[in-house]
């Protein structure tokens, strides 16, 4: 096996592991707030023995201040993530998800000040027939959810290019920006946390939460993070956000076999996620023909 099928495989891996947060989110009796709370708590207390001194200081007050306010959008993105699999289920959660390139189409280039891709909003455009065909059937609690987990996608598309804008500008190690990253995700739940108030007995895991809570940290968090940027030193961008697309597909398939929630989903659902992963998928596609012919001509 070549280093490249090897990287692949360690992809895909690595996106059927995001799939299966989702799931975890289902099996964890805490709400969305302290869920987060505590998958990022433990990520960066972590992160914060793992990367030493010198590399936490690297990036000075204004780099830190940068990426600890990316790491509250995607702290906020993670309730919101949550909050829909508590609020409906989550396949529809995964399915709001896959919304992320339309947003993305609309975000980047404001935030990375660059032209509009025109193909990328048509491809945005032809993704809401199946979402409609995803709502149609719901009441009106997964419709919440529907709404929350769009939320998310959009903090999914501007947490994206923001991190984008600061690779590109200044090149944080990966660790140290996730280091701060996850910190500012700590910040953010904390903060909402004060503001609620929730009972101490609600956000405190008990028995079989702190394994999932582990797993969630540890499994599906960092050591993801690691094997994705040890994959693409062989691995171009079109293919690791090609592949990274299947995460809806992965996560839906585990939530039918494991919580059977095909039992409540009506069959216009499923057309409609896969009018919106067909179009996700093209986004790609499309993309690197385009490329393609800009080099021939």
């Amino acid at each position: 096996m070549t280093e490249k099928q090897r990287a692949y495989l360690i992809l895909h891996f690595c996106v059927m592991v995001w799939g299966f947060t989702a799931i975890l989110g289902k099996l964890i009796s805490l709400q969305a707030l302290p869920l987060v709370w505590w998958r990022v708590f433990l990520c960066s207390i972590t992160l914060f023995f793992v990367v030493n001194k010198a590399e936490r200081m690297a990036p000075g007050l204004r780099g830190s201040m940068r990426m600890l306010g990316i790491g509250m959008v995607i702290g906020v993105h993670w309730l919101c993530f949550y909050g829909a699999i508590k609020l409906s289920n989550a396949s529809i959660a995964l399915a709001m998800m896959a919304m992320t390139s339309f947003f993305s189409a609309l975000v980047e280039p404001l935030i990375l000040k660059k032209r509009f891709v025109w193909r990328e909003l048509v491809l945005g455009i032809l993704i809401l027939p199946g979402m409609w065909l995803i709502i149609d059937d719901l009441d009106w609690t997964m419709r919440q959810g529907v709404m929350v987990g769009t939320l998310s996608a959009l903090l999914a598309a501007i947490f994206t290019s923001l991190n984008k804008r600061e690779i590109d500008l200044y090149s944080p190690k990966p660790l140290t920006m996730s280091f701060y990253e996850l910190t500012g995700g700590v910040i953010i739940t904390s903060i909402a946390l004060a503001v609620v108030q929730p009972d101490w007995e609600t956000i405190v895991p008990v028995g079989i939460d702190w394994l999932w809570l582990f797993i969630l940290a540890y499994f599906c968090t960092l050591l993801t993070h690691f094997l994705v940027l040890k994959a693409m030193r062989h691995l171009g961008a079109f293919t690791v956000n090609l592949t990274t697309n299947l995460e809806p597909v992965y996560g839906i398939a585990l939530a039918i076999l494991i919580f059977r929630e095909d039992q409540h989903l009506h069959p216009s659902f499923y057309i409609g996620v896969l009018i919106v992963l067909c179009a996700v998928l093209c986004h790609p596609f499309l993309k690197g023909v385009d490329k393609v012919v800009q080099v021939v001509d």
